[in-house]
């Protein structure tokens, strides 16, 4: 429901849904993502045209989350966006039935509340970090991505501080040298942004693909590998029950959670998902974040 005087939405989710829990997601990129503090949750991105960047000021009252929106995107597109990051535009209720039927998972959703997964504001944006981040520190490569939308994005002046929105397709085609940025690096940006302007990005047209499709059409991407597919495809398109093999902690999260003797290889991890479906993505994104904060051990 929108307020088109104010820009004002309300999103009213399907099951339990806490945005303090969004906001202290807890692993990913920290650029991107939420900026939370006391009572609310800011977002920059570029909207899903392509074309304008949006900003979203979020807070919750009960179950009904308030997002007064800021940009010149249209206002539904952006409301459906930031439903998407927020894994809000899936269905609450079902995901609780999961943990109805498996009771490891029905423990965890227990002990971490109204947890969703926060994903990346689009598919382009997800690319565009990866190629940033390759054989570089996380926070060199936040560092990198903030100046870089500071001088070709769009910087919102928000509440609690200004925002960085990250550049347009069209702009990063522009850039030709940038602080931080070797010729390689900008020439496999120009690429995504591409990339995204001709639709083979958008997160619609990745769900409609089968999964080994999409990675492999990812993988087309210079400098998008198997694992930088991965995290395209499962953090930035709003999918619920892909089941990837590569991810290295959760074996043997999965071992320690469901009391196996040891970690589960690929057939026993496919037989233990079974009973995640439809939200095997959700539930390996689950017993991650539990698994990250009870600080257990995994093999490197």
């Amino acid at each position: 429901m929108s307020d088109p005087a104010s820009n004002v939405v309300t999103i009213t989710p399907d099951g339990s849904f806490s945005l303090a829990a969004a906001a202290d997601f807890g692993f990913g990129p920290n650029t991107g993502r939420p900026k939370p503090d006391d009572h609310s949750m800011s977002l920059a991105f570029v909207a899903d045209d392509l074309h304008h960047h949006a900003a979203a000021i979020l807070t919750q009252e009960g179950p009904v989350v308030t997002a007064r929106l800021l940009g010149d995107a249209e206002p539904r597109l952006v409301e459906a966006q930031v439903s998407r990051v927020l894994s809000l535009d899936r269905s609450g209720s079902d995901w609780e039935a999961v943990g109805e039927r498996d009771p490891v998972i029905g423990r965890l959703q227990a002990e971490h509340r109204g947890l969703r997964p926060v994903l990346f504001h689009s598919p382009y944006e997800a690319a565009a970090w990866s190629i940033l981040s390759q054989r570089r520190h996380r926070a060199q490569a936040t560092a990198v991505r903030r100046r870089l939308a500071a001088e070709h994005g769009r910087v919102f002046k928000l509440p609690n501080g200004d925002l960085e929105a990250f550049p347009l397709p069209d702009a990063l085609l522009r850039i030709e040298s940038f602080p931080g940025l070797e010729p390689q690096r900008i020439e496999r940006l120009h690429s995504i942004a591409r990339a995204a302007l001709e639709g083979l990005l958008d997160p619609a047209r990745l769900l409609g693909m089968a999964p080994d499709a999409a990675l492999a059409d990812l993988q087309r991407l210079p400098g998008i590998g198997p694992t930088y597919s991965t995290l395209i495809l499962l953090r930035a398109t709003g999918a619920t029950d892909i089941l990837t093999l590569g991810e290295p902690r959760l074996p043997d999260y999965v071992r320690h959670f469901y009391g196996l003797a040891k970690a589960p290889g690929p057939a026993e991890m496919e037989r233990v998902a079974e009973g995640w479906r439809p939200f095997r993505t959700w539930a390996a994104v689950l017993i991650r974040v539990a698994g990250d904060r009870a600080g257990l051990a995994w093999r490197r």
